[in-house]
């Protein structure tokens, strides 16, 4: 009964600890990182800042992840990581705990959030504006002319983060941004975020979280046309890792 009563101040006192550490991990490491973007050439480096950001968040966090196929993580060639997006806490897991180098195609608002935003253009990171569909096309174009000089995208495909853990319908772009560029589909599954900090929610919880990667979806066969059947393909296999509850039909 005493740990019932005391479960929630420990929580709201882990809250206010992970929120003060984000936004003072965020001021000293995006300072970091925007000096590194002045000495990198290709955004490796920064985007190895990042990674320590996303590691410093887990660990204030008290977030534990257990990768799994990680060998199909390194690829020879670039490719576009595709992940559904269950939390914020997506982002410092898969910066955190990817072995990899890739850059991140997001919403232009996050670009204008203080020292985060400049880091991440520092990094090469593509911003994409979802309400001007002349200026995502042309950014669509900026991603596929990266992603053919050798340098691997992550995409939420569904645009935004579920509200009720479950995956929700695709947006286009991503499907249209590899079958332009002729890379592979890397779907990437995230289990344990939502629990974690839902959106809408302040509250962190301490909770576990599994990310598995899965096998290259290549993309040489399909076209702007029938990119649908290449949606439909990558949800099934994403669909393949996720529990029933997690489920939801649709990719439009």
């Amino acid at each position: 009964m005493l740990m019932s009563y005391l479960a929630l101040p420990l929580i709201v006192l882990h809250t206010v600890l992970v929120h003060a550490w984000v936004l003072l991990g965020t001021a000293l490491i995006g300072s970091l990182a925007i000096a590194v973007s002045f000495i990198s050439r290709n955004g490796n480096a920064v985007h190895n800042v990042a990674q320590i950001w996303g590691r410093t968040i887990l660990w204030v966090s008290g977030i534990r992840v257990h990768l799994s196929g990680i060998e199909h993580c390194r690829q020879q060639r670039s490719c576009i990581f595709m992940c559904n997006h269950q939390s914020n806490y997506d982002i410092p897991v898969l910066l955190g705990k990817l072995p990899v180098q890739f850059r991140w195609l997001a919403k232009a608002e996050l670009f204008k959030i203080p020292l985060f935003g400049r880091s991440m253009r520092g990094a090469g990171y593509i911003s994409i504006d979802r309400f001007d569909r002349s200026s995502a096309f042309k950014s669509l174009d900026r991603a596929a002319k990266t992603i053919q000089q050798g340098t691997s995208v992550m995409i939420f495909p569904e645009g935004t983060r579920s509200t009720d853990g479950k995956l929700r319908p695709f947006k286009k772009g991503g499907f249209v941004l590899a079958v332009d560029a002729g890379v592979p589909i890397v779907p990437v599954i995230i289990r344990g975020t939502y629990a974690i900090m839902p959106k809408g929610r302040l509250l962190v919880r301490r909770q576990p979280v599994s990310v598995h990667v899965q096998p290259p979806i290549p993309t040489s066969a399909y076209t702007r046309e029938t990119k649908e059947a290449l949606m439909s393909l990558v949800r099934r296999s994403m669909t393949s890792e996720l529990p029933q509850e997690m489920r939801e039909d649709g990719s439009a």
